[in-house]
C-alpha cells in the first residue's frame, strides 16, 4: 500500500475556489498530500469580496469530523473559518477525542476587505479550546492584536510581543504573519516557546493575493503531516507561498484580487499548455 500524508481541513467554503476549504484541498495536493475537509460554513465570495456567510450548524460540523476520523488516520490537522462561536467547541471536542495532532490554527477572524467571518464573539472560546490543542497558531497582524488585546503591531519588536502575549494564553507555539508591514520583504515570525525564528521572502507586487493565509497555514500542516519538524514545516510554507505568488501574479482570474497559483510546480508551463491536449 502507498503511504500517503493525509491532512484534514476544517474550515469555511470559497466558491471562487482561491481560499478557505478549496483553497487548503489545492495546497494540500500542490504537497502531493491527501486532502479531507469539514466545512464550517458556506460564503458567499469572489475575487471582489465576501457577500454573505452561512455558518453550518455546530453538530453537522461535529459528525463532518468524527466520520474523518473513525475511517482514516488522519496526520494533520489545518482549522480555518469557524464561523460561530458554537463551532469552537464541536471541533475542540472532536479533535480531543479522536486525539488529533499535528493541529495547525489560522484563525480566520475578517476577509481582507473588513467583512466579519465571526469576529470578536470568537477570541475567548478559541483562545480557551483550541489554542492548547494546536501545535501552532498562525494569526495575521489584526488577528495577534484581537487575541492579544492590544493594538495591531507596526514594526518586529511588536509582533516578537504579540508572540509572546498569545504563548501566554495557552498557545504553544506562535506564527505572526507580518506581510501586512511596510517595507521591501515580507516577514513572519516563529516563536516556540523558547526561540523566535524569523522568515523572511522578497515581497511579491500582484494583486493575486486572495487566500495567502489559507495556503500558508495549510502548507505547514502538510508538511507537518508528512513528517517535517516545526522550523521546517515553516521554512518549506514560506518558500511554497512566495513561489505561488510570484507564478500566480499573471493569473487572469476575477476582476478583483485572485488566488496564488498554487500548482505552479505542477503546470510548469502554464495551466493552458500543461495539461492533455
Amino acid at each position: 500500500m502507498t503511504r500517503i500524508a493525509k491532512i484534514l481541513s476544517i474550515a469555511g467554503s470559497d466558491p471562487s475556489g482561491g481560499a478557505g476549504i478549496q483553497g487548503d484541498l489545492k495546497t494540500f495536493s500542490a504537497f502531493g498530500c491527501y486532502g479531507m475537509a469539514a466545512m464550517t460554513a458556506l460564503t458567499a465570495q469572489n475575487t471582489l469580496g465576501v457577500q454573505a456567510v452561512q455558518p453550518v450548524a455546530a453538530d453537522f460540523v461535529a459528525a463532518q469530523i468524527d466520520s474523518v476520523f473513525s475511517d482514516i488516520k488522519v496526520d494533520a490537522v489545518k482549522i480555518g473559518m469557524i464561523g460561530a462561536p458554537e463551532n469552537v467547541a464541536a471541533i475542540a471536542g472532536q479533535l480531543e477525542r479522536h486525539a488529533a495532532r499535528n493541529i495547525v490554527l489560522d484563525p480566520v477572524l475578517a476577509a481582507t476587505g473588513g467583512k466579519s467571518l465571526g469576529g470578536d464573539e470568537l477570541v475567548a472560546p478559541i483562545i480557551a479550546q483550541l489554542f492548547p490543542l494546536a501545535r501552532l497558531v498562525t494569526p495575521n497582524l489584526m488577528e495577534s492584536a484581537l487575541f492579544a488585546g492590544g493594538r495591531r503591531a507596526e514594526n518586529p519588536d511588536e509582533m516578537r510581543a504579540a508572540a509572546l502575549k498569545l504563548h501566554a494564553l495557552g498557545a504553544r507555539a506562535v506564527l505572526v504573519k507580518g506581510g501586512h508591514l511596510p517595507g521591501g520583504a515580507a516577514c513572519d515570525l516563529l516563536y516556540d516557546g523558547a526561540d523566535f525564528v524569523e522568515f523572511s521572502a522578497p515581497r511579491v507586487v500582484t494583486r493575486n493575493s486572495h487566500g495567502t493565509g489559507c495556503a500558508l497555514s495549510s502548507a505547514i500542516a502538510a508538511r507537518l503531516g508528512q513528517g517535517a519538524g516545526l522550523k521546517e514545516a515553516v521554512a518549506d510554507a514560506k518558500a511554497f507561498l512566495t513561489a505561488a505568488l510570484q507564478a500566480g501574479a499573471t493569473l487572469d482570474i476575477g476582476a478583483g484580487q485572485g488566488p496564488p497559483h498554487h500548482f505552479f510546480a505542477l503546470w510548469p508551463e502554464g495551466p493552458t499548455r500543461a495539461g492533455p491536449r
